[in-house]
């Protein structure tokens, strides 16, 4: 592994770059990667610096082989008064909104448990990469509550509301073959093999152009949240900035010249 990204050491996630691939790993190995406040502090830091960063064109965001990410640690959220559930919850969704609304395609690398607040870090990333045996579920009814940063959101927007309604109200979990069955997951592959693949799949996406890839994002983002007229006109205005940079010429003079296009995101 390469050394902390920026010569910074985190102590709840890992963080580091190679060729445009940013990773941000994880790392509470002994609480299965629970999510605590200071979890989610480090990881919206990082990924906002990821955002400026214009050698990052693409992020990984992964666990460990044991653990994706457990949910929320429970220990530390269990005595919260209401505006310390409220405050935990605005650190949550500063956090997942860092990771959905990032200029940048995320991927999430799933191998082991990805639970209530785990999976909702996986429903906010751009493509979801998930081992076989991976567990996957919302468990939270059983804590007496329910999930509390975005799943209830964002659940239905990739699957059935039936489905999501049958996950959440139950709490039983489900593997990797389920969540493709389902939409959640837009590859299912060997727990061995899921980092090897969302490696591959950033390595293309970083060839492509930044700005194109961050305006294509934000109109397919957008599209959840308006009217499909409304919708078109935000893909109007993105499509045609895109042809006030030098990646539309090149992109397009390189298809000319029946080469490869060399995109520097300018």
């Amino acid at each position: 592994m390469p050394d902390a990204y920026k010569g910074i050491e985190f102590s709840t996630i890992k963080a580091w770059v190679e060729e445009g691939i940013a990773f941000m790993q994880f790392n509470r190995i002994r609480a299965f990667n629970s999510i605590n406040e200071e979890v989610l502090d480090e990881a919206t830091r990082l990924l906002d610096m990821y955002s400026a960063d214009p050698d990052v064109r693409v992020i990984i965001i992964c666990g460990g082989s044991r653990a994706f990410a457990a949910g929320a640690d429970i220990a530390s959220v269990t005595e919260y008064n209401p505006f310390q559930a409220r405050s935990f919850l605005d650190k949550a969704h500063r956090c997942l909104f860092a990771i959905e609304d990032n200029p940048k395609p995320t991927i999430a690398a799933v191998r082991g448990l990805a639970l209530g607040g785990g999976l909702e870090v996986v429903m906010a990333c751009d493509i979801h990469i998930i081992a076989e045996n991976a567990t996957l579920g919302l468990p939270e009814i059983d804590r007496g509550i329910f999930p509390g940063a975005g799943g209830t959101q964002r659940f239905p927007r990739i699957s059935a509301i039936n489905i999501v309604k049958e996950y959440i109200f139950t709490g039983e979990f489900f593997n990797g073959e389920v969540a493709k069955r389902i939409g959640l997951a837009n590859h299912v592959v060997p727990s061995d093999q899921v980092m090897e693949t969302a490696v591959k799949i950033a390595r293309k996406i970083a060839r492509k152009s930044p700005l194109a890839l961050r305006e294509a994002k934000n109109a397919i983002n957008m599209s959840m949240n308006t009217d499909i007229k409304t919708g078109c006109r935000i893909e109007q205005i993105g499509w045609s900035m895109l042809f006030s940079s030098e990646d539309q010429k090149e992109g397009m003079r390189a298809f000319a010249e029946s080469r490869q296009p060399d995109f520097t995101g300018r």
